[in-house]
């Protein structure tokens, strides 16, 4: 699996000689690789106008676009604002909120990354194939397809130390503007441009997982909150800034020398316990999950988190811990 940002062909159809040929010492004669681009048709042939574009095929023969369009500045942002609005509601009847949650369209927005994740996972697992993601800049619905497809094929991504090393790797060394993105929280009242909940659904995402398969991720879903938490204010340095240039050389941040890693802290032996799964087993094989209506549920841990108790089930996973523990 690769991933890039998009190719820069612009309104000449401009042809990287360079680009071509790393794509063609991928794939072995007689081989096919499928290029997954995360924006409309439209949007990318829109883009060729301000120097963007896509692969044109007489340049890759052996590869084959399919675009998967996958939401992610301000209608994203949008969708979770309206969401977070329709949970605080408490005084509406039932059929009245689910209007709301459907018209927030969140859960349509999680069902798309869902999809996406699963057919690049599918072509690889089952067509034995190359894939290349890419979007726009390569740093939003690119990087969120990418770690889901991860999470889908390998075990070693679902378990603690591999999860993390997944978020290190392909959400903050490839450049994910945490900044930018998770400027304000749905509770704003601004409305920047480049603010969108991504990394949120892709945590939501992996929450869906994990209720699809409670065996098979090591983790808890307390490990997610606390993720979602940090990614919007934290004490630790490990989501700040904008790329790796910024926290390492960035003279007025100086995140490598000034803060402490959220890793470290999460992996001490007093901490680590709190962010397992007591019902995790081992799965090696792929986990392929449902995007039917009735598989994709709304995620109450986080978004009724103020709202509802969360007594009854803080008990409830104790006792489990406590049991599988004894045996």
């Amino acid at each position: 699996m690769l991933r890039s940002s998009q190719p820069l062909t612009g309104p000449n159809r401009k042809r990287c000689h360079e680009d071509e040929m790393l794509l063609g010492t991928v794939l072995d004669e007689g081989e096919r690789g499928f290029i997954i681009d995360t924006r409309s048709a439209q949007a990318a042939k829109q883009a060729r106008m301000t120097g963007g574009g896509t692969e044109p095929k007489s340049s890759y023969p052996q590869w084959k676009r399919l675009h998967r369009p996958l939401e992610r500045g301000r209608p994203l942002q949008e969708s979770f604002i309206k969401l977070v609005e329709a949970c605080n509601d408490t005084s509406i009847n039932m059929d009245r909120w689910l209007s709301r949650l459907e018209s927030s369209r969140w859960l349509s927005h999680v069902k798309a990354a869902l999809s996406t994740a699963c057919l690049a996972a599918q072509c690889m697992d089952r067509e034995e194939a190359s894939v290349l993601v890419h979007g726009a800049e390569g740093t939003d619905t690119t990087l969120l397809v990418t770690a889901l497809a991860q999470v889908i094929l390998d075990p070693s991504c679902r378990t603690l130390g591999g999860f993390q090393g997944l978020l290190e790797r392909e959400w903050i060394e490839a450049g994910h503007p945490f900044h930018l993105r998770c400027a304000r929280s749905a509770y704003s009242h601004a409305r920047l441009k480049q603010e969108a909940p991504l990394f949120l659904l892709f945590l939501d995402c992996v929450w869906q997982l994990s209720h699809q398969f409670p065996f098979s991720l090591e983790f808890s879903e307390r490990l997610l909150l606390t993720l979602f938490d940090n990614a919007y204010a934290s004490a630790y340095g490990t989501f700040l800034c904008n790329n790796e240039k910024e926290r390492r050389v960035g003279c007025l941040c100086k995140v490598k020398e000034s803060t402490h890693s959220l890793w470290a802290w999460l992996n001490q032996p007093g901490e680590k316990k709190k962010y397992l799964n007591p019902l995790y087993s081992h799965n090696a094989l792929v986990i392929w999950p449902s995007v039917e209506p009735q598989s994709i549920q709304l995620w109450q841990g986080l978004f009724f988190r103020w709202i509802r108790s969360s007594q009854y089930l803080d008990e409830a996973w104790a006792e489990t811990q406590r049991l599988v523990e004894a045996n």
